[in-house]
């Protein structure tokens, strides 16, 4: 794997790992629901004046336009919607926590898609990781601490680790085939911003939205404009070119570093501690990572 791609991988984790903070403080204040729609509609709108300026194309066949359509659907509906109103019901380091198995699922579904077996060594580091992630998830807060997860929670967010898996595979294949990861982020986010368009209008017209975002504050608002430009758009890209670039199976290794940002993020911002456990089990995936990385 080239430093670039390490580079790009470890980038989009980082900005990433920021997420479950930053949906967090806007579920705070909004729902879920409102927070899930606006984070694939803003980043949809903000894509396509992009897309155009830089004059990215459409695939060309019939079938890189489908797994374009399932990428976008996996990664700006299926994955933020239950994800975020997963973080609702759970606290902001346990949803990090879960996302650990995010390698593990995205390596497993590129194999079965290629059909292949994985390496020993694959094997083994991701076996380590998952104790490692097994230790973090295992360790829970203390009575009385802030933002206590729960089993609703936690399972809605694997349900969104899945979706985001198939997602990346799918974006990693179209990058593999010659098309551009700008492609595949900007015009996944905006066909799926064209779809959640009714959702949004309706709710506007006959719900709460737009009395929900009119009182919005500051705070939310910016937590917003993150997930949906820098999370959805920038990290999209970066992720899907080191996918594209390094292999699926070796680059979604790297995700594993993600629960230890978002953490760590989630101690500094919204006061969720961090234990000895936390600590041992954050060797163990970093072990982990640097074991798997070196099977091919």
């Amino acid at each position: 794997m080239s430093p670039l791609v390490l580079l790009a991988a470890l980038a989009a984790v980082v900005l990433w790992g920021a997420s479950p903070v930053a949906a967090k403080v806007a579920v705070g204040e909004l729902s879920a629901l409102t927070v899930a729609l606006m984070r694939t509609f803003v980043g949809g709108l903000l894509a396509v004046p992009v897309a155009l300026a830089l004059r990215v194309p459409l695939p060309a066949t019939r079938r890189l336009k489908l797994i374009l359509l399932l990428t976008g659907f996996c990664g700006f509906i299926a994955f933020p919607i239950p994800f975020t109103i997963g973080l609702k019901l759970t606290s902001a380091n346990h949803a990090s926590m879960i996302l650990a198995a995010l390698p593990i699922t995205t390596g497993a579904i590129a194999l079965l898609w290629d059909r292949r077996k994985p390496t020993r060594i694959w094997i083994l580091g991701s076996l380590i990781a998952l104790v490692g992630e097994a230790v973090l998830i295992g360790g829970r807060q203390s009575a009385g601490a802030v933002n206590q997860p729960s089993l609703p929670g936690d399972l809605l967010v694997l349900l969104s680790n899945f979706a985001a898996s198939l997602g990346y595979v799918a974006g990693g294949r179209l990058q593999q085939a010659g098309y551009p990861s700008t492609g595949t982020t900007f015009w996944g986010a905006a066909a799926m911003a064209l779809v959640l368009a009714p959702v949004v209008a309706a709710l506007w017209l006959f719900g709460d939205l737009g009395p929900e975002l009119a009182s919005a504050s500051a705070r939310s608002w910016l937590a917003i404009l993150y997930l949906a430009a820098v999370s959805t758009i920038l990290g999209y890209v970066l992720w899907y070119w080191a996918l594209g670039k390094g292999g699926i199976a070796r680059v979604g290794l790297i995700q594993f570093l993600q629960p230890v940002s978002g953490i760590i993020l989630a101690a500094l911002l919204l006061g969720e501690g961090i234990t000895p456990s936390f600590l041992a089990a954050s060797a163990l995936v970093l072990f982990g990572v640097w074991l798997a990385i070196r099977g091919k």
